[in-house]
Order: structure tokens, then sequence, then C-alpha cells
């Protein structure tokens, strides 16, 4: 009786060894798709929602294939202003690849932020200022098939306290 029951505990054992093992690979596996990161071009002139933003794919291994990115604007303090999220307009990729990123590529975009504000508030110069915006990026992960996959970027918001001044991450 003692054997059957150290079998049963071996068993139990291996067993929650193996799903140990097959978590571990999955997270693995996960934290290597390929995520892209965003900057902002500095301000030199104009309104801070006229910036041109940059996303790059720093993942050396995996494409981003048929990218999609859309901007959000996640708040506007004290302007009663709801989160939206609006297609980015001009998306420049800046290899031959029409549709995504491939490993250490990068494109260009701008985000149409002024239009959804409106021209009343968008008078308001310290609007920016009290805004905060982040990307959600759709691509195709190019494993075992293809899998569409969506991601949030870090919420950024306009730091006049570099110069010139530039969209960064939150703090």
């Amino acid at each position: 009786m003692a054997r059957s029951g150290a079998r049963s505990v071996q068993r139990a054992f291996l067993a929650l060894v193996a799903i140990g093992i097959i978590a571990g690979v999955a997270v693995g596996m996960w934290s290597l798709r390929p995520t892209p990161s965003y900057s902002s071009e500095d301000l030199t002139a104009g309104s801070p929602f006229d910036l041109t933003f940059r996303a790059e794919n720093k993942n050396p291994w995996f494409a981003l294939s048929n990218l999609k990115i859309s901007c959000v604007l996640a708040s506007v303090r004290a302007s009663g202003i709801p989160p939206t999220l609006i297609e980015a307009n001009d998306v420049r990729f800046l290899t031959s690849n029409a549709s995504g990123l491939a490993p250490g590529e990068s494109a260009t975009f701008t985000c149409p932020f002024r239009t959804l504000i409106g021209h009343p508030i968008n008078d308001d110069p310290s609007i920016a200022q009290r805004a905060e915006i982040y990307f959600r990026s759709e691509y195709d992960l190019q494993l075992f098939g293809s899998f569409r996959i969506t991601d949030n970027s870090a919420h950024f918001v306009l730091n006049t306290r570099l110069l010139p001044p530039r969209w960064t991450s939150k703090p």
C-alpha cells in the first residue's frame, strides 16, 4: 500500500513539473513576441498635436506584419472629452515593406488629434499639457500560422521640461 501511495505522489509531482514547464515555455514565448516602441519628434513650431511619431520594431527575430496603428486620446483633464480612438494618418514605412515592420525597422505617422478636439477647445494653448495619449497597434505574428495581436503602448504626456518639448512616456 505504501508503494502505491508513493507512486501516486510521484505521478502528481511529475504532472505538476510538466505543467510548470509548459507554462514556463508559454510565458517565455509570449515575452519574446514583438511589440512596437513609440517616440515623438521634437516640437519646434506649431501644435503639439501635429507632431510626427515613430514606431519601431526592436525585436531582433520577429516581424510585425500587417501593422495597423491607432492613436488614443486617453484623457484631457478638465475638458470633458471622452477617451477616443482614431486611426493614425500618414503612416510611412521607411523601407520597402509596405504593410509591416521587419526586425529593426521603423515607420512614421501622425495622429489627427486636432480634428478630434475641435476648434473652440483647440485654441486653448495648455490643452496639450493636460492631455494623455497612447497608441494601439494591431499586427500579425507569423508563428505557427498567423495570430492577430493587439498591443497598447504606455501612456504619453507632453514634456515641456525638455527643450524642445516632446511627447514622452508618463512617469
